[in-house]
């Protein structure tokens, strides 16, 4: 073998060499490559649940919060309606306030006629001041005296028993429902509606006190 028959394999084992060493590093980078791929696509799914998790821990704090403010608004009106059990107790106060509730009632109608529905246990009371609420009423509104009908075979349900706290039943702390003959217009004026109406009014107010009034941004 001659001098050129030696250099030319040496320059093919050099270009074999070069081509090995490039297709290796190619192969190296795609290697290297793939791997931070891998560790960007599971690093991003590490955060993403992360992210998950963090948001499902404050969203179960969230609804536990909230139900613990409902819970206290809920112990606070239960309080409330306790109370009202004891407003018709006192006889000669329960009185004025029925015959308040029912010249309200008829001012709230401005019916010439109107049925009205108490408990059974408060008729004669009621029968008692119909007349003085009516002319209350008449003076009030400068029209003639309403005629007022007492239902008497339908009843508002009766208090609730404090024996059964637990009970669904129907019951009524109190007042009267005044409604037109036919039927179509209802004035409530129960103790226990306007309970109701009370605190839907000042929730907000309940919920401030509860949780603090909402910071104002500082200029």
């Amino acid at each position: 073998m001659n001098d050129a028959d030696v250099s030319k394999q040496i320059q093919q084992m050099v270009r074999f060499i070069r081509r090995s060493s490039t297709s290796r590093l190619q192969l190296l980078e795609t290697a290297k490559r793939k791997l931070r791929q891998d560790y960007d696509r599971k690093l991003k799914q590490v955060d993403i649940r992360k992210r998950i998790d963090y948001s499902t821990q404050l969203n179960a704090s969230r609804i536990k919060y909230l139900q613990a403010q409902d819970d206290v608004v809920t112990s606070m009106k239960d309080s409330a309606a306790k109370d009202l059990l004891r407003v018709s107790s006192d006889k000669n106060a329960y009185k004025k306030l029925l015959k308040a509730l029912v010249v309200e009632s008829l001012l709230r109608l401005k019916e010439q006629s109107v049925l009205l529905r108490c408990r059974e246990m408060d008729k004669k009371v009621v029968e008692s001041i119909i007349e003085d609420a009516k002319k209350q009423y008449a003076d009030k509104a400068n029209v003639p005296s309403p005629k007022i009908t007492i239902d008497e075979k339908v009843f508002l349900p009766p208090p609730p028993n404090p024996k059964l706290p637990d009970s669904h039943d129907p019951h009524c702390s109190g007042g009267v429902v005044l409604a037109s003959q036919d039927g179509k217009i209802v004035c409530e004026n129960t103790l226990d509606a306007r309970l109701d109406v009370a605190f839907r009014q000042k929730l907000p107010q309940i919920r401030t006190r509860l949780v603090g009034a909402p910071e104002t941004s500082r200029a």
